[in-house]
């Protein structure tokens, strides 16, 4: 299955596959109404079942040898890489934008793992609907099915680079955060390059923010309980938007996670070049994200594109969550080191043998329901 959105189809189970959920709650206008159709990654590290890595299902083992890339990578995650090569996927810089966001995506390759180890896709525990939060800029709002209101909120941003991916290819992520954290979760569709250069995904993220604040009471949300989350692109995003708030006189998040964030533009550090063959992500790929992104390498010198020597003080308690065969695996550890070294209380945790891309798979890879669940705690303890 691509990654693309899905048209909207009220309330349908398609092939048992892919679940959607009619929406209990009203948006601002008619138009902004949908019943949305969630793809088949959306549900792959839904967690709310407690589905583990072989529940109700075989076990994940790798059919082949391990990659001399990976030489520790664990067996569930090199299983997951196994299904994602199976696609055979051209490399990111042989691709146009275009045509990168048609591939599949490390998420259906997670889901085609679940088929093959017999693991039952988890039904969807939280509504979702769309709302326009920004001028071209639309966001999926998950709410708990249970609890009550006014819900903490958490404001998402995907993955992808800012080029490729988008709501459903992250949507394992938001609907584990959505069901285990009990909060109402915002996840933003920030405009992408080529065709929005930075900063038009940054300025996006913080209008999304902004809305939350103003809007909270409509989507059944405290305002004054609001975290920031993101992954790879969306990582950076999310501190990025920290940044903002603090310049901008804004209300700060009570936390940020960050997993595997995009953090700096140096693609020297250690970690890139260990990480030239690794998949799903590697060196040149990493700079073909910037190529369709930054207008021009000063763009790279940004303090919202290079955290790493950004000013750091005053940002909220931060979670960095790494990964072990990954090019930002440096970047992410300079962050966290330079967050606690600008006061910023930070808890770092890397997570051995994974790859970019494992957070979203809980119902496959033992590793990511780990580091969901610190999310998770880290996220209630700030926001209880």
């Amino acid at each position: 299955m691509k990654n693309r959105f899905l048209p909207p189809l009220a309330c349908a189970i398609v092939g048992g596959l892919l679940l959607s959920s009619c929406n209990s709650q009203p948006t601002a206008t008619e138009a902004d109404r949908t019943a949305t159709v969630v793809s088949e990654a959306t549900n792959v590290a839904s967690d709310s079942m407690a589905v583990t890595a072989n529940a109700g299902g075989g076990e994940v083992t790798p059919t082949g040898p391990t990659p001399t890339w990976g030489p520790n990578l664990k067996p569930e995650m090199q299983a997951v890489i196994e299904q994602l090569m199976s696609f055979n996927n051209k490399p990111l810089p042989e691709l146009t934008a275009v045509q990168a966001r048609k591939q599949p995506s490390p998420a259906d390759a997670a889901m085609k793992q679940m088929r093959a180890s017999n693991i039952p896709v988890p039904p969807m525990n939280c509504d979702t609907m769309s709302q326009t939060v920004a001028p071209g800029v639309k966001a999926r709002i998950y709410t708990p099915k249970g609890g009550t209101a006014p819900y903490p909120v958490l404001v998402y941003y995907h993955g992808g680079g800012w080029v490729i991916a988008n709501l459903d290819t992250y949507g394992a992520s938001t609907q584990a955060l959505c069901e285990k954290t009990g909060a109402v979760v915002v996840s933003v569709d920030y405009r992408q390059g080529p065709e929005h250069k930075f900063p038009t995904a940054h300025n996006d993220s913080f209008a999304a923010y902004q809305w939350v604040l103003k809007n909270a009471a409509s989507i059944k949300a405290d305002p004054n309980k609001v975290a920031v989350v993101g992954e790879s692109a969306g990582g950076g995003l999310a501190c990025a938007v920290s940044m903002m708030a603090r310049d901008k006189k804004v209300a700060l998040p009570k936390y940020q996670v960050l997993v595997y964030p995009i953090a700096g533009y140096d693609l020297t550090t250690p970690s890139y070049q260990a990480n030239t063959e690794t998949a799903p992500l590697n060196k040149a790929g990493m700079a073909w994200f910037f190529k369709n992104y930054l207008r021009s390498p000063a763009d790279g010198k940004n303090p919202l594109i290079d955290l790493v020597n950004a000013n750091l003080k005053g940002l909220p308690p931060t979670t960095i969550i790494g990964a072990d065969y990954d090019p930002l695996k440096s970047e992410g550890k300079t962050l966290a080191d330079k967050l606690t070294a600008a006061g910023v209380k930070t808890n770092y945790q890397l997570y051995d043998g994974t790859t970019h891309e494992f957070f979203g798979m809980a119902a496959v890879v033992p590793e990511a329901k780990a580091a969901q669940s610190l999310a998770v705690s880290d996220l209630k303890g700030a926001l209880k």
